[in-house]
């Protein structure tokens, strides 16, 4: 598999995105949520990071303002780039990120229910 494309930035950015909070996991297909500009010229924008500003060069995420807030969503390009990204464990941990991998169909998910005790 070729090496991952993402900066240094960009891999952090997704990192602290996507990485477990209040003990729930961030969903992929929810987007990046962006802050929007109070005030100035320009005003009721939303504020793109540098990294996230790469991001959208590239057209690995696009913007999307239709609704309150507006979100940062990864294109069918960046979904590629984000499995490439989850296939090193070095720069995307498996075990903290293993929801991402479920999302991207990298992994089956658990079943639902609880586990047996005794195997079948």
């Amino acid at each position: 598999m070729p090496p991952c494309p993402l900066s240094a930035a960009e891999r952090a950015l997704i990192r602290g995105e996507f990485g477990p909070r209040f003990g729930q996991n961030p969903l992929l297909a929810a987007g990046i949520f962006l802050r929007r500009w109070r005030s100035g010229p320009q005003a009721g924008q939303p504020k793109i990071p540098a990294a996230m500003q790469s991001l959208l060069d590239r057209g690995m995420v696009e913007i999307r303002t239709t609704e309150v807030h507006p979100r940062a969503v990864f294109t069918a390009a960046g979904l590629e780039v984000l499995r490439r990204l989850a296939h090193q464990p070095r720069l995307l941990d498996p075990v903290r990120f293993r929801h991402l991998r479920v999302e991207l169909g990298l992994e089956a998910a658990e079943p639902c229910g609880p586990t047996p005790l005794v195997p079948a």
